[in-house]
């Protein structure tokens, strides 16, 4: 490169279409029908499932209680709410999945983990299981509604 001409613009071809065959097909209603009823009927393993992953985040939690916020044991903390984050709506819980976001939003930032009020942490878990215990599913159950609202204020208030 010369003084005159300090950089050059490479054009690269978009060859996603050939690798796709042109054109993206249309959506199979019938494969649609078909993974829905196939969610369908594994719904009766989801309290066992959703039970087994509020096990791991509590598991988690004690792992916290025991070692402190420490890199290690917040990240799975974070990983075990994520997951739940993730689940939740699939196992009819959407509640579980808002509160898990909440916790995830209060944790995502490795650097400030350590800083996290441990007391909120418990609350945003606590919640999650009173939810399940108490097959709180969605946000529209008054108190549903108020748990979810009042964590993600304090979360906001903390972030802020």
């Amino acid at each position: 490169m010369s003084e005159n001409n300090p950089g050059q613009m490479i054009q690269v071809p978009n060859t996603l279409r050939l690798k796709v065959g042109g054109r993206l097909g249309a959506i199979d209603p019938a494969a649609i029908a078909k993974a829905e009823a196939a969610l369908k009927s594994l719904s009766g393993n989801f309290a066992e499932w959703l039970a087994d992953e509020v096990g791991k985040l509590e598991a988690a939690r004690q792992r916290v209680r025991a070692e402190g916020l420490t890199p290690e044991a917040s990240e799975n903390l974070y990983l075990r709410a994520h997951d739940l984050k993730g689940l939740g709506a699939t196992y009819e819980y959407p509640l579980v999945t808002r509160i898990a976001g909440s916790l995830c939003k209060l944790i995502d930032d490795p650097a400030k983990r350590a800083t996290a009020p441990m007391a909120l942490v418990d609350a945003h878990i606590d919640a999650i299981r009173a939810a399940v215990k108490d097959h709180i599913q969605t946000d529209t159950h008054p108190v549903g509604a108020a748990l979810v609202t009042e964590l993600e204020k304090r979360v906001k208030e903390f972030i802020a």
